[in-house]
């Protein structure tokens, strides 16, 4: 074993995460689990790039954990950007990992699919690997650039299969994606380890709402999270401007929190469909005015459109706004049912005046959106607790560590 002794006189085990795609403590996900694992006893590392106005020191240490961060230019101009940005994080990834030194475990986050590589080499000096897939890298990119299953979209399945054959365990984010695990990747049902990302309670916890908020509106509508291609904010945008010119509402004003790929794209959609005057956009926004608004919303939007991705993945604003105590309208996902289940009301996939036509219904209904956001507090503190991925994300490591995944070639369908 490695690092620094215990209490008790034993090393500690040490776990390097590599993350590509967020800063870290930014990601959230990543965090709660850098302090699961150091709450277990582990020595926890972190390489990962610095971020824009947060988390941008180069070195630090937050809580205990040690974190390694580099610079990073986001990919612009298609294909030649993105080479230039994941060759620069791989040089700068397998530099920091070089300075940390010898770990027991090397545990990779995707997006990309390119971190086995700096895996794999810490796995011939010694290291188990876990593969922490966050993504589902084809359908990001059938969902993302809409250019079918060309050559780049060979590519990236390529780099799924060589990642889930390098790796010794598998964490994937719900059911579906263990499915995908399993059935396309090849693995072993038990070498793939669901741990659910879960909001963080002590982040997250409604204060009195504030109706300035509304800026004079009887009703406040809010939508959180990114904002790129496949994340439906445009859908939300025409759904609002359904909910005005077809249902004739206009008793609501609507904050959009967060930012991303599409924001400018999206500030001009709302002002070319006449919503600038009631739809607000605030980029991000510190953690306490986050709960002020979600506080003081009465229906939270989820529009991610039906698509490869969507449909199997996990929303981690579906959570918060769960955690929060808010009613949701989501469009009917697979894994935004098995989320959400009675704290949202489905309409039909892509369906933007069903959409509008269910915020109405909520806008009506103060009980009905009282009972469905406690239903969404009850689940967020019943079987989407952190605490049951804390245990199998600990188990995960354990599985590891005893060497999970040895003869896993061959043991599943591939496609």
């Amino acid at each position: 074993m490695r690092g620094d002794e215990t209490g008790g006189g034993r090393p500690r085990r040490r776990a390097l995460i590599l993350v590509e795609n967020l800063s870290v403590p930014f990601d959230r996900r990543v965090w709660q689990e850098c302090q699961t694992l150091r709450d277990a006893g582990w020595e926890v590392h972190v390489i990962c790039p610095a971020g824009g106005k947060r988390d941008t020191e180069r070195e630090a240490v937050i809580d205990g954990v040690r974190i390694h961060r580099y610079p990073l230019r986001a990919a612009t101009g298609g294909p030649a950007g993105y080479l230039r940005e994941y060759g620069s994080a791989l040089w700068h990834t397998v530099r920091l990992a070089r300075k940390v030194g010898p770990v027991d475990v090397v545990h990779a986050c995707n997006p990309p699919d390119l971190l086995f590589l700096p895996a794999r080499w810490l796995k011939r000096r010694g290291a188990r690997f876990v593969f922490d897939q966050h993504d589902l890298v084809p359908e990001l990119y059938l969902s993302r650039f809409d250019r079918g299953k060309d050559l780049l979209y060979r590519a990236v399945c390529g780099l799924e299969r060589m990642t889930y054959r390098a790796a010794d365990v598998v964490l994937a984010t719900n059911e579906s994606y263990r499915d995908v695990a399993v059935r396309r990747g090849g693995r072993r049902a038990e070498d793939v380890f669901v741990v659910r990302s879960a909001p963080d309670t002590e982040r997250f916890r409604p204060v009195p709402p504030e109706p300035e908020l509304k800026r004079g509106k009887p009703h406040l509508l809010c939508y959180l999270g990114v904002m790129g291609p496949q994340d439906g904010v445009d859908y939300a945008l025409r759904a609002l401007a359904r909910l005005r010119d077809e249902l004739g509402r206009t008793d609501w004003h609507a904050v959009f929190v967060g930012g991303g790929d599409t924001f400018d794209a999206m500030v001009e959609l709302s002002r070319r469909l006449g919503l600038a005057d009631r739809v607000e956009f605030t980029g991000r926004v510190p953690d306490e005015d986050l709960v002020r608004y979600l506080s003081t919303a009465d229906v939270c939007l989820s529009p991610d459109p039906r698509n490869p991705l969507n449909d199997v993945s996990t929303m981690n604003k579906v959570l918060e706004y769960m955690v929060m105590g808010r009613p949701i309208v989501s469009f009917d996902l697979r894994e935004a049912r098995v989320s959400a289940g009675d704290a949202a009301l489905y309409a039909p996939a892509n369906d933007e005046s069903e959409f509008a036509r269910l915020v109405a219904l909520l806008l009506d209904d103060p009980e009905k959106r009282a009972l469905m956001g406690k239903a969404g507090q009850e689940r967020i503190g019943g079987p989407l607790a952190w605490r049951n991925s804390q245990r199998a994300l600990l188990d995960a490591y354990a599985a590891a560590l005893s060497g999970g995944g040895r003869g896993r070639a061959g043991t599943g369908p591939r496609r």
